[in-house]
């Protein structure tokens, strides 16, 4: 809020004044020298008042004159102290000088400045704003206050002097959200702030009451995705991070109430106003969902928006960005654009899911690539891994006429492990329950229960494999569908559609593989594969193909599990001596009707 101080003539230059003649006022604006002093009324310090444990040392901060003594006031060249006498609800002052002070020596308007605190060993100049680091102490944080008026003009018959706060004012207000009946108790903190003129990178803020906090800082810009609040409340660590730059301006407050969730903070409001209550302009603030660690360039995802968020920026052009999700995340409800649009924009680097599920990813596109990840990796780049993530209840459809679509990724030149999937995909060209087209690397650990739908290579984990693609520990018990292309040729398989990677090695498929149209083409459709270019290896299928591969350029064959003399125990048995043989980590194990898989 500003603070108007009234600058009036002492009452005897009003008397003055009535007695003086024209000759004494020469041109009718000189004045006699040392016959009329500056005094300055000080009023309009009405601003909220801070609750007062005790009396303070300076409390200009809320609003009135209480342990206020003196101030710097500069007119011309020169800068003098004036005392400060408080009324008695220290509301208003009277500032005036005893000894020596400035006179009024003509009607002219003077140019003013007054600053407070001020530096007793140099007070002819205005301090920088420099606040205390930890403000708890209620004094601490009138103590950080700073207030002045600078070069300001000043009229004789109506002497006013309008002085601001030279720090802003930051409220918080907690509540308790998911996980917390209360938030009592909590000790918050404002982070990432300006080192300038030597103030501190982080503010323990004062608890004003209840649950309120509040801090002056510096003004500054606290730029996005940096922790800027920071809530300790029991054995858990919390932080506000805004989506937009904070723009903390001098004399403005800004009040933000957050939730404290057990899974971390959401913004629920925020105000930029006057230094009194903060009231007025909406805060363009919002929680970006996000921790970022600048020495490892990871994002650390915790809710549904954060998600979001960091695809908008690999999409936006951070194509290398590792990502970490820290919780669970929803996004019901929500409009997924996959993360990688194409080629020239593929993500390239390491996406870690912590064994934690995604619920809700709906995409319907007429994109070419689709998925949780469209396009992953590159030609020739041996970056872009995507590991240990659930997605559950998915629906992905991709419209387009060559569509690639995977629950993981649509198109695939990057490393996929221990994801699974369930929901439904859909496309045109590769479409796969784990992958649509996987180029190059390996897919391992790997499960879709999803049902799968394309019209030319479908399968039940990947739609395609080539070149240096390698299959290692996967499974599908998801059904598969061809709608086929009458012109083209299909292929179609529980497990993989179209495999020419280099490798086939302990992985089974259960999902029906149906079929729907004819054509003009060659239509390659088993239980298992539909067209195979690879050595296949300890691989088994059950559902209702007889055929386990459609079109086999190989010796090797996968073997169906007919319940009498292949079972699913015989088939465990022989995956994970597969497994052990070729120095795999992950094994098979049967506790239910069929196999899962585990890690060692």
């Amino acid at each position: 809020m500003r603070h108007r101080l009234f600058i009036p003539a002492a009452t005897a230059l009003l008397f003055a004044l009535a007695a003086c003649t024209q000759d004494e006022l020469a041109d009718d604006n000189r004045l006699p020298e040392g016959e009329y002093p500056v005094v300055i009324r000080a009023t309009g310090l009405s601003v909220e008042a801070t609750p007062l444990a005790a009396h303070s040392t300076r409390a200009a901060v809320d609003g009135d004159w209480q342990g206020v003594t003196s101030v710097a006031l500069k007119m011309g060249d020169a800068v003098k102290e004036y005392t400060v006498t408080a009324s008695t609800d220290f509301k208003s002052a009277t500032l005036s000088r005893e000894n020596a002070p400035y006179y009024w020596t003509s009607r002219d308007p003077i140019t003013v400045s007054a600053w407070w605190p001020f530096d007793n060993a140099d007070i002819t100049q205005m301090p920088a704003v420099k606040v205390a680091e930890d403000q708890s102490k209620l004094a601490d944080f009138q103590n950080s206050d700073f207030i002045s008026a600078e070069n300001r003009k000043v009229e004789f018959n109506n002497p006013t002097l309008e002085f601001t706060h030279r720090t802003a004012r930051v409220t918080i207000e907690l509540k308790p959200g998911t996980g917390f009946t209360s938030v009592a108790g909590a000790t918050v903190s404002l982070m990432s702030l300006s080192a300038d003129n030597g103030n501190p990178t982080a503010i323990k803020t004062y608890n004003a009451s209840g649950n309120t906090y509040e801090a002056l800082t510096a003004p500054q810009t606290v730029a996005a995705g940096k922790p800027f609040v920071k809530v300790e409340l029991g054995d858990g660590t919390f932080y506000f991070r805004p989506q937009n730059n904070v723009v903390l301006e001098a004399g403005s407050r800004y009040k933000y109430t957050v939730k404290v969730n057990a899974t971390g903070l959401t913004l629920e409001g925020c105000t930029i106003g006057s230094w009194v209550d903060g009231g007025g302009e909406s805060g363009a603030a919002e929680d970006l969902g996000y921790i970022y660690d600048s020495n490892t360039n990871t994002y650390t995802v915790y809710n549904a928006d954060g998600l979001m968020n960091v695809a908008e920026l690999v999409n936006g052009g951070k194509t290398d960005i590792n990502i970490t999700l820290d919780k669970n995340i929803d996004l019901t409800g929500k409009g997924w654009t996959p993360i990688g649009t194409d080629y020239d924009n593929s993500y390239t680097g390491t996406f870690d899911g912590g064994g934690h599920t995604i619920t809700g990813l709906t995409v319907t596109t007429n994109d070419e690539y689709a998925g949780l990840f469209g396009y992953l990796g590159n030609f020739g780049n041996a970056a872009g891994t995507v590991k240990n993530v659930v997605m559950d209840g998915i629906q992905i459809t991709c419209n387009h006429r060559l569509g690639y679509a995977g629950g993981v990724a649509g198109f695939s030149w990057g490393t996929i492990e221990n994801c699974s999937v369930s929901g439904s995909i859909s496309g045109t060209v590769s479409v796969g329950g784990v992958v649509g087209a996987q180029r190059d690397r390996s897919i391992t650990g790997c499960s879709s229960s999803a049902t799968v739908k394309g019209t030319l290579n479908v399968g039940g984990v990947a739609g395609q494999t080539s070149f240096g693609a390698t299959l290692t520990a996967c499974y599908a018990t998801g059904n598969v569908i061809i709608e086929i292309d009458r012109t083209q040729n299909i292929s179609g398989g529980g497990l993989v559609g179209f495999n020419d990677g280099i490798s086939l090695l302990s992985c089974y498929a259960t999902g029906n593989v149906t079929s729907t149209g004819s054509g003009t083409g060659n239509v390659h459709i088993g239980g298992f594969l539909g067209d195979n270019y690879t050595t296949v290896t300890a691989c088994y299928w059950k559902n209702n193909h007889e055929q386990g591969i459609g079109y086999n350029r190989r010796s090797t064959e996968a073997t169906k599990v007919d319940g009498t003399s292949v079972t699913w125990k015989n088939a465990v048995d022989a995956m994970n001596t597969a497994l052990q043989n070729a120095g795999s980590e992950w094994r098979y194990e049967l506790k239910g009707a069929l196999p899962t898989l585990r890690k060692q």
